[in-house]
């Protein structure tokens, strides 16, 4: 939506967590005068909620809060939703007169710099800041934005031809979108977030928006060897770029990086096809990959403790990413702990491989565990073995970090990789990770 055209319309912020806030931000800015609605589930008691201080004293605000803030939406002209908030939900509230619309929608559509967008279930946040570094390294003004960066409004206002965005792109924040980036990187596909999209359909979908308005100067750059987002490559005007996997090996000695796993070649590869639409010279995106040391909750070495080596994938919130965890790390890896919050994905491949390694401890939190050990059983079942691992279940990080200790011989890996996202008992997966990291430390000093 082109700023001008917010102008004289009221205009209703959904969702007042980070990106809201953001936006309120940057209206307020814009708009000194404007009245400006603001919806969000939670309460006001007190103003105790995210960015209170913000509006305490606005006297042009209008708030509706609790449960019924939804029911707001008929009193505004445009509503700037927030990603965490499922269009079905607003869908009943909304009508066709009216102009949903979002932060990255806004940020797109009047962004006067490139806009590099990066996409896929898994390696979002290690590409965009991969590349962000080479871009760096090779003396580019660029800015490292959404998820992983800071929140997108807050540079707008200042933005120029020169500047170059890297935006990690959720398939919230896709989802709906008519406009793509100058760049756009996909990555993989998965299924995920099932619980928020009616199905893996629906999802990838949303995932479609980030290739499918791009104009004919655009790039896209993509994994062939994904045959869903080969297929993909078809729906967009821009510039094919497949990125070449086995390639990165060719320029890259991989035991000279930080990035661990077959999985991170995808994320190198798909960084450098970004750096040479830059122009930047092979030695400096080779020097800017040397230098990466990767990010925290990303198969992140956490130490050898009591002769035994704890590795932290708490981003590993589906089923593939434990798969390849596991994978990378090789036979050594004796202990796991998995489970999470419920998104309905299937456990059949990751119990085989968790059989076909011959995992010993499984470390079970809820609400996924069940189905993982139904899966377990099952494949025991086909598979004829009779000798299966010993499970354990826990409701907090500490039991889990104490039977690691228990349950796993020194020289053996234990791996946080839960493949379930993190909220059935932790906040997030950073919550989830940095308990692991405080409890493995703590207790390797008993």
């Amino acid at each position: 939506m082109i700023l001008n055209k917010f102008k004289d319309k009221k205009v209703l912020i959904l969702g007042f967590g980070r990106e809201g806030i953001d936006t309120f931000k940057f209206l307020r800015k814009l708009f000194p005068k404007k009245i400006l609605g603001i919806g969000d589930k939670l309460k006001a008691s007190g103003f105790q909620f995210p960015g209170s201080g913000l509006i305490k004293k606005d006297k042009k605000v209008r708030l509706h809060l609790g449960k019924d803030y939804l029911k707001a939406i008929k009193n505004y002209d445009v509503v700037v939703k927030s990603p965490g908030i499922a269009p079905r939900i607003i869908k009943p509230f909304i009508t066709k007169k009216q102009r949903l619309t979002s932060q990255t929608e806004i940020f797109l559509r009047n962004c006067p710099g490139k806009i590099i967008g990066i996409t896929g279930t898994k390696g979002k946040s290690t590409t965009a800041t991969l590349t962000y570094k080479i871009l760096k390294v090779g003396k580019i003004k660029a800015h490292l934005i959404g998820n992983i960066g800071k929140p997108v409004l807050s540079f707008l206002l200042k933005a120029k031809l020169v500047d170059v965005f890297v935006y990690e792109l959720s398939s919230h924040q896709l989802m709906n979108l008519k406009v793509s980036p100058h760049i756009a990187v996909f990555l993989n596909i998965f299924p995920e977030h099932l619980d928020y999209y009616k199905d893996f359909s629906q999802y990838f979908k949303a995932k479609q928006n980030i290739c499918r308005y791009q104009r004919r100067t655009d790039f896209f750059i993509y994994n062939p060897e994904d045959k869903k987002i080969a297929k993909l490559a078809k729906i967009t005007k821009a510039k094919k770029i497949p990125f070449n996997v086995r390639g990165v090996k060719k320029i890259i000695k991989l035991n000279k990086t930080n990035l661990e796993g077959e999985f991170n070649l995808i994320n190198m590869a798909a960084s450098i096809e970004v750096g040479k639409i830059f122009s930047i010279p092979k030695r400096i995106i080779k020097k800017a990959i040397k230098e990466f040391k990767g990010l925290p909750h990303r198969l992140e070495f956490v130490g050898k403790f009591k002769g035994i080596r704890f590795y932290n994938d708490a981003l590993a919130t589906i089923p593939e990413a434990t798969i390849l965890a596991i994978e990378t790390l090789g036979k050594d890896v004796q202990t796991i702990l998995l489970g999470g919050s419920e998104r309905y994905q299937n456990f059949k491949a990751l119990a085989k491989k968790i059989l076909e390694n011959k995992i010993k401890n499984l470390i079970l939190f809820p609400t996924t565990r069940d189905r993982i050990m139904e899966e377990i059983l099952k494949n025991a079942k086909k598979l004829k073995i009779k000798t299966l691992p010993n499970c354990f279940f826990v409701n907090n990080m500490k039991d889990a970090t104490e039977l690691s200790f228990k349950h796993t011989k020194k020289g053996k890996i234990c791996l946080l990789s839960t493949a379930s996202p993190s909220f059935s008992i932790f906040k997030d997966y950073k919550e989830k990770g940095n308990l692991f990291k405080k409890y493995v430390k703590k207790l390797a000093k008993k």
